[in-house]
């Protein structure tokens, strides 16, 4: 049976422990400033720590935290979903990092995860600041997706801090052990979903950029699991994409 993030948060836990940025230097190689973003911004003001960090950490250091100076980052409107119909239901602000993808972290992967356990367990778990783990989505059973995490922020899902900053993480109800929780109606509504996200990032629809989480490096967590039908997953995310295509040329 797999692990589950519901379940067994310790990997996430690691994961987070290196993902605070207002705890952390100002970039992941700027450890000869000896200062924290926080700090700097209190220090200098926005201007001055912009030109500073130029030299400590380089532009391509600058780009992922540059947004949190004012007026830089993108606008957020309460309630507001990535992927239409979704249901917005907000997780824990401990358990995701607030970015601006894809300016400062390019997305390029979906990783796929099962739950192991209910929908409801998910969104209970996710909401709740102790277990400092998150996924952008969940899939119900019936099809019904919520969002709990924007797509512009980085959750910590797969228990890999690159993986995280990269990539879009799917929770689905149910059990890796049985197969008959993935549903039609889930695999339909995923594959819809991961559709849309490969289009608006522009990446293809294949298994090295729709992975499980399984296939994450580092990680000891086994899903989707053996009864995953990656195939026909494939299948139905291509055709969803193909799908969206010709409606846009319609509507053009």
């Amino acid at each position: 049976m797999g692990k589950s993030r519901v379940g067994e948060p310790a990997a996430e836990q690691r994961d987070r422990a290196g993902e605070r940025p207002d705890e952390r230097q100002a970039g992941p190689r700027g450890a000869a400033a000896g200062i924290t973003r926080r700090r700097a911004l209190w220090l200098a003001g926005g201007g001055a720590v912009a030109a500073g960090a130029v030299v400590v950490t380089g532009w391509d250091e600058l780009r992922h935290w540059w947004w949190q100076l004012p007026g830089n980052d993108l606008p957020r409107r309460a309630g507001e979903v990535d992927h239409r119909g979704a249901q917005w239901v907000a997780a824990s602000g401990a358990n995701y990092r607030r970015a601006d993808r894809p300016a400062d972290y390019p997305v390029d992967r979906v990783v796929i995860h099962v739950v192991q356990g209910s929908y409801a367990t998910a969104l209970r778990v996710f909401r709740n600041a102790d277990h400092e783990a998150a996924a952008h989505y969940v899939v119900r059973k019936d099809g019904h997706i919520a969002q709990m995490v924007r797509e512009l922020d980085v959750a910590f899902h797969a228990g890999n801090r690159g993986f995280n900053e990269r990539s879009i993480g799917i929770e689905h109800e149910g059990f890796v052990d049985r197969p008959e929780d993935f549903t039609d109606a889930m695999y339909e509504s995923s594959a819809r979903l991961t559709a849309d996200i490969c289009r608006r990032y522009g990446f293809p629809a294949d298994r090295e950029h729709i992975v499980g989480h399984v296939q994450v490096p580092g990680t000891d967590h086994t899903d989707p699991g053996p009864h995953w039908d990656w195939d026909r997953y494939l299948r139905l995310v291509r055709a969803a994409g193909r799908g969206a295509g010709s409606a846009q040329k319609r509507r053009s």
